[in-house]
Formats: C-alpha cells, structure tokens, sequence
C-alpha cells in the first residue's frame, strides 16, 4: 500500500516536468514566435529588424519587460484586439506572475495597428498613452508608404514608457 502511495506520488509529480505547450485557439493565423521581432508580413529591412531586437533585448535585460513586435500577413478576420490577447497568451509574453509584456502589431492589409499591454505595465503604458503612440509616431509614418519608420517610432514610443519601469525580484 505505501509502495503504490509513493509510486502515485512520484508519477504525479513527472507530469509537471516539462511545460505544456501553448495552443493556437481554433482560426487565428498566429506566425511562430521566433524572436523578439516576427515579421510575417516582410516589412522590415534586416537591418531595422535587427535593431529592433537589440532594443527590445536591451530593454528586457534592464527591465525585466518582453517587447515584442508582430507584422502579421492577415488578422484572419478577427478584430485585432481578440487576435492581440489570443497572441500574446499563446507566445507568453511577459514574465510569468508579472505579465509585464508588449505586443506591437501591424497587420498591413487590414491596415490595423495596436499595442497589446500585460496587465503587469498598464499602469506605466495605459491605453491613452499606447493611443498617443500610435496616433502620433506610428500612423503619420504608415500613411506616408514607411512601415519601418512606424514601427521604429513606435517602439522608441513604448520604450520610453515602460523603460524606466524597474524589474521587480523574479
């Protein structure tokens, strides 16, 4: 009897070895999360991709905070605010127990740009602010044919604001 507690015991204990693997909800055309920079939908040049990266390294390494940039060919006809929560919780953006990540995403043919924000950082970049983002350093760009131009506008603008935000013991 106590053979077969301890044997249960163990056995139940072998199933929290290895992290289950998120799961696409049905229907949403997530890419596979491959850096801190995705882009699916090929708008950025490799150099500015690069850079990117390094900043949203740079940042994670004095923060704690994940920044993550997604172009993404189509939504998959979802509203991007749905398709934004979906990603950001099948990837695991953000430290467990914080939640303190970003999601920039462009989806160019829908023409939709948002900022996904972890409830660790909303109230270091709420919405008004990712809003004025957006509005004021990521759009003008857009609209003048510069897609990098945005997306570097627009994490110089969620660095700013979330980069002086201190990592909390993890």
């Amino acid at each position: 009897m106590i053979r077969l507690l301890a044997l249960s015991l163990l056995l139940a204990g072998c199933g929290d070895a290895a992290p289950a693997k998120p799961v696409t909800p049905p229907g949403y055309p997530f890419p596979e999360l491959t850096g801190r920079v995705v882009d699916a939908a090929a708008l950025l040049p490799p150099a500015d991709e690069a850079s990117i990266s390094a900043r949203s390294a740079a940042l994670e390494k004095a923060t704690g905070h994940q920044l993550v940039v997604v172009t993404v060919p189509s939504l998959g006809g979802h509203p991007i605010e749905m398709y934004g929560v979906n990603l950001g919780r099948t990837w695991g953006i953000g430290r467990k127990g914080f939640n303190d990540g970003v999601l920039l995403i462009v989806a160019p043919k829908e023409r939709k740009v948002r900022i996904e924000v972890g409830y660790g950082l909303e109230s270091a970049l709420r919405d008004e602010e990712a809003g004025a983002i957006i509005q004021s350093a990521i759009l003008p760009a857009f609209r003048n044919g510069d897609y990098p131009g945005g997306i570097k506008g627009g994490v110089d603008g969620i660095i700013t604001e979330i980069g002086t935000v201190q990592r909390k013991a993890a």
